[in-house]
């Protein structure tokens, strides 16, 4: 059963939690996903073997954790993920990714650079809010203005993706690409090329934008934006192990 965590804003963060040795790792999921996905859990079992700190939460309005999703930000989630982070770990973590997990990353890295030993991505969605509202056509725009919300389709389940105003606005305090983002620390991104809601362009701007002295890309062709088979996997694992690694020599 999962333990609980109540942030400094109030909310009540589920988190699941594996001792370990240091550089612990800490899983940061996407949108609308959760502690119980594929790659946490194949994460998780990895570090146990390994015997890794590890570390994974849900996001406030998600999986276990108290709030309703639609009352979120990209800002609310990144301080959900700093006060697991600094209450729940030890020294400096290795930072895992996932689609708006890698945002958050990201995030943590430019504000919280003492706390980063280092950060894998998995089809990073740096400032997707921006981009995805660039993207709307006029009625979308319209509903946004008139409803506060807008619903795009999901190719993930047959309920849409509704989209806040306020998820738009607020995450236009939080973009990372629109300025200098320096990061000092190892970084891996993994990226696929049949990825249908995170482009490799995003990965490329990703790549080119951030500054520091070991970055690398590594772009899977045919895998999709859930990077969940078993060689993807893989890849991830042997990603935290490269950049633990590193860390562990810093």
């Amino acid at each position: 059963m999962s333990d609980h965590l109540t942030t400094p804003g109030g909310r009540r963060i589920a988190y699941d939690r594996t001792e370990g040795r240091g550089p612990g790792v800490v899983f940061l999921g996407g949108f609308r996903s959760d502690k119980e996905g594929t790659k946490a859990l194949a994460l998780e079992a990895w570090a146990r073997a390994e015997g890794r700190a590890f570390l994974r939460f849900d996001y406030s309005g998600h999986g276990a954790s108290s709030g309703d999703f639609l009352d979120g930000a990209i800002g609310d989630w990144f301080e959900d993920a700093r006060a697991a982070i600094l209450a729940l770990t030890g020294g400096p973590q290795v930072l895992v990714g996932s689609s708006m997990g890698g945002w958050i990353a990201l995030l943590m890295a430019r504000e919280h650079p003492e706390s980063v030993a280092g950060l894998v991505t998995i089809a990073a969605a740096p400032d997707f809010t921006e981009d995805m509202q660039a993207g709307f056509d006029e009625a979308q725009r319209r509903a946004l203005e008139r409803d506060g919300r807008v619903a795009l389709p999901s190719e993930y389940s047959d309920e849409p993706y509704i989209i806040t105003r306020r998820l738009i606005e607020e995450g236009r305090q939080r973009l990372v690409l629109r300025r200098p983002l320096a990061l000092p620390m190892p970084v891996r991104m993994l990226q696929g090329t049949a990825d249908a809601d995170v482009p490799v362009a995003v990965a490329l701007r990703l790549l080119d934008h951030a500054e520091g002295p070991d970055l690398r890309l590594t772009l899977v062709k045919g895998a999709d934006h859930r990077f969940s088979t078993p060689d993807c996997l893989r890849l991830v694992e042997g990603a935290v192990a490269e950049v633990v690694a590193r860390a562990g020599r810093g």
